[in-house]
């Protein structure tokens, strides 16, 4: 991912498959600052049904197993009890016995999210409440990660000194299990990011590093690191700021992803070249660059909503939620080459899914899987695989 960005394409095609069609909600949480009410694809705009936690067995073991039994369980109904959390739009995490932890973005004691944790058995914890402390964080969108410690960290949309969204660890074990910290609070400075939509990813030395949909001194958004350990606990950086170029991108609302050197990967849901988004690397000393900017063709992909998944050769893989030849979105790999492959353009069979506003999981095989938010038997999500 090292040599100069240009925006050839070639256009490739594999097999996908629904892993599972089941009725259920599309409701998000209000709020959410890119989601729209993509109607298109299934001639409807209401949404219905109980929100659940739906773990597919296809997809429960998140890029450690393949999947074969096309069946669902449902482990847990949020809302079954006083102060449980509602619309929990991030993906979950494993620790190391099988227990699952999440956030949900509403619900809890105070109404402004919550984390939560739920063992093999379906049987749900609230680990913590958000908004029981003035400067507390609110409304929790991204995944959480794991620290060295087993502590929990994660991002906060809103809340925070400043209203403009938090870091934050959990304790999980010890005397202190439970204990919430804010470790930074978004907009104590000037430049910096506001409102961070994705979660964090660790660093070699222990530092954490995310995106925030705003703010920066472009209001654009920016790249950070934030440390947690030692003297400089609670600092944070800003790597990068978007729009200090000509054609880069805006917005980003997913979190990044690393490789072995230190540099960081992610998408923006606009800006760039057409207007569509964009693929971007920086590096740890904060030098950004566009790798790919999304809907410079008629059947290209553009806006995508979450963050890509890199491979052993270093190859990028993620969605877009709209565009492709069908209008309903793509599945792309971005190569070391800094091209652009369309792997999948959503609508291209009876029953497709459309509009996939979640991230990409690797399966054991190379198999790529992932969600679209309409479409399928129902008209309301598929869950899919796409096949090498």
């Amino acid at each position: 991912m090292h040599s100069s960005g240009t925006n050839s394409r070639t256009k490739g095609h594999l097999s996908i498959s629904a892993v599972g069609s089941r009725s259920g909600s599309a409701r998000l949480a209000a709020g959410a600052p890119h989601i729209r009410a993509f109607c298109e694809c299934v001639g409807v705009c209401a949404t219905r049904g109980a929100l659940t936690l739906a773990v597919l067995s296809a997809l429960l073991l998140i890029a450690a197993h393949s999947a074969q039994a096309q069946t669902e369980t449902v482990l847990y109904n949020f809302g079954s009890q006083s102060g449980d959390g509602t619309y929990p739009l991030a993906g979950l995490v494993f620790d190391k016995e099988g227990n699952l932890y999440g956030t949900a973005t509403g619900g809890g004691t105070y109404g402004s999210g919550l984390v939560f944790e739920i063992t093999s058995s379906g049987t749900e914890k609230v680990l913590y409440s958000f908004g029981n402390q003035s400067t507390d964080g609110a409304n929790p969108y991204g995944r959480l990660v794991f620290g060295k410690k087993g502590n929990l960290y994660g991002t906060t949309y809103y809340g925070g000194a400043y209203g403009s969204g938090t870091v934050f660890e959990l304790v999980l074990s010890g005397k202190e299990a439970g204990t919430e910290k804010v470790l930074y609070s978004f907009g104590s400075q000037s430049g910096d990011g506001t409102n961070p939509y994705g979660g964090l990813v660790s660093g070699k030395k222990g530092n954490f590093y995310g995106t925030t949909y705003y703010g920066g001194a472009y209001g654009s958004g920016t790249v950070f690191e934030i440390a947690t350990t030692g003297k400089e606990a609670g600092t944070e950086k800003v790597l990068y700021t978007f729009g200090s170029q000509s054609g880069d991108g805006a917005k980003p609302n997913a979190g990044l992803v690393l490789d072995k050197e230190g540099n960081l990967y992610g998408t923006t849901f606009s800006g760039g070249a057409y207007g569509g988004g964009t693929a971007f690397e920086v590096t740890p000393a904060g030098t950004e660059k566009v790798l790919y900017s999304f809907g410079g063709y008629p059947e290209d992909g553009y806006y995508p909503s979450r963050g890509l998944v890199l491979d052993k050769k270093g190859n990028l893989y993620g969605t877009a939620s709209r565009g492709g030849a069908n209008g309903w979105g793509t599945v792309f790999e971005i190569t070391t080459a800094d091209t652009e492959n369309v792997l999948y353009n959503f609508g291209s069979q009876p029953g497709d899914g459309c509009y996939p506003v979640s991230g990409l999981a690797f399966g054991k095989k190379g198999n790529l899987y992932g969600t679209t938010l309409y479409g399928g038997e129902y008209g309301l999500g598929t869950v899919f695989e796409v096949t090498p």
